[in-house]
């Protein structure tokens, strides 16, 4: 499957109850295919991976800390 864009913006909102503006992290494509078929992303951490189908982040992991939404906005980014 082709990659249309190389990285994306994603934003990570933080745990409930807290009182910090949410996470914008970058991602970039890695070699494994997610469970729904489509490649996975990677923070540069690696403690963010997402599967992205449109503008739909799916959380596979999401860093310690974060609020656990299993869908996030991804941006992609030139």
């Amino acid at each position: 499957m082709t990659v249309p864009y190389r990285r994306y913006a994603v934003t990570v909102p933080i745990a409930t109850g807290g009182h910090a503006p949410p996470a914008v992290v970058v991602v970039h494509p890695t070699d494994v295919l997610g469970p729904g078929g489509r490649p996975v992303w990677a923070s540069a951490d690696g403690d963010l991976r997402v599967e992205i189908a449109g503008r739909i982040a799916t959380v596979l992991t999401a860093p310690a800390g974060s609020s656990r939404h299993p869908c996030l906005d991804a941006v992609p980014l030139p």
